[in-house]
């Protein structure tokens, strides 16, 4: 560390999202919050005010003093400001998308590697408390269904709403589906900005599974929903709700099925449908996000949501964005 067995950690953006991460930050013990950085002074004053931590007018001073950074900026800056990160020897934590192009993103990841840096990027989903227990059951899924909606907002409307929105979805389902994609179908529209606002895909795998997702900002509720299917099995989940239920078929009555509901269907051949809605223990996924940052600089170790894995879910939504502007 740059002066003591304390991580000082800096963030960069206090925006909306980035008030976010100064309040999760703040309730982290192992860590510092040693300043902010934006753009918009009058806002990184504010903050620093309401956080009582030092305010930075000039970006490489915050980056001196920091081990580590969070950047929360609009996502056509992520290359320029996390190179400065790296150049300055800070661990970065990035939000979503890593970079708007491959290219760039493979650059901070090359750099990162050859600084002995950890580069995490915020795919939050994967710390949500109902993807977390998936994770618990075994699961083969034949065809995966997800819905993304959000109601209009001007943020995010710098990036397609695959970028925004779909691609927590690509990559929970990149998580699951260790498959090789084969083929990709893709359709969107712009309806109020210059870019994507609704965008269906179907993802095909090289097993056999096929994932349908659509994503759209322009919905009149908001929705973070994913169902999978198996051969006897179903499961959704509620990303929004953190919740998780299983249906499963069999043709037996269980013995013991105490934790579950049992529907029985049929007549001469009756099978059984039981329903597990497991108990679920909440906690704030972005605090157990940024968590998981301190402890991966903390032991040296791989983030679950690292460089490598935010490329692969960024290389599928570029081609989804690629297919639907031709």
């Amino acid at each position: 560390m740059k002066n003591d067995a304390t991580i000082h950690i800096g963030v960069i953006g206090v925006g909306h999202l980035g008030n976010f991460h100064l309040k999760q930050f703040s309730k982290i013990s192992e860590i510092s919050l040693c300043g902010l950085y934006d753009i918009n002074e009058i806002r990184a004053k504010e903050m620093s005010e309401l956080y009582n931590i030092p305010y930075f007018t000039n970006l490489q001073k915050l980056l001196k003093k920091s081990d580590a950074v969070s950047i929360v900026t609009p996502t056509f800056s992520h290359y320029e400001v996390a190179e400065k990160a790296l150049n300055e020897d800070c661990h970065i934590f990035i939000e979503k998308p890593i970079t708007d192009d491959l290219y760039h993103a493979s650059k901070l990841l090359k750099k990162a590697n050859n600084n002995n840096k950890i580069i995490q990027v915020g795919h939050i989903e994967q710390f949500n408390p109902a993807f977390i227990a998936l994770k618990k059951i075994k699961n083969y899924p034949r065809f995966i269904e997800s819905h993304r909606l959000a109601p209009f907002n001007i943020r995010g409307n710098d990036v397609p709403v695959i970028l925004d929105l779909m691609i927590h979805d690509i990559d929970i389902i990149l998580s699951i589906i260790k498959s090789k994609i084969i083929n990709i179908r893709a359709n969107g529209v712009r309806v109020t900005s210059d870019t994507i606002d609704i965008a269906n895909s179907r993802i095909e795998f090289e097993n056999g599974c096929i994932a349908n997702l659509t994503a759209s900002r322009i919905s009149q509720k908001e929705m973070r929903k994913m169902r999978l299917f198996e051969k006897k099995s179903y499961i959704t989940l509620d990303f929004m709700k953190e919740t998780l239920e299983e249906y499963k078929v069999c043709s037996k009555k269980p013995i013991d099925s105490s934790n579950n509901q049992i529907i029985e269907i049929g007549n001469e051949q009756k099978k059984y449908v039981l329903y597990n809605k497991p108990s679920i223990k909440k906690h704030n996924a972005l605090k157990e996000e940024l968590k998981h940052f301190v402890h991966s600089i903390k032991s040296s170790t791989i983030p679950i949501t690292n460089g490598n894995n935010a490329i692969n879910a960024l290389r599928v939504a570029l081609k989804i964005q690629s297919i639907i502007d031709k």
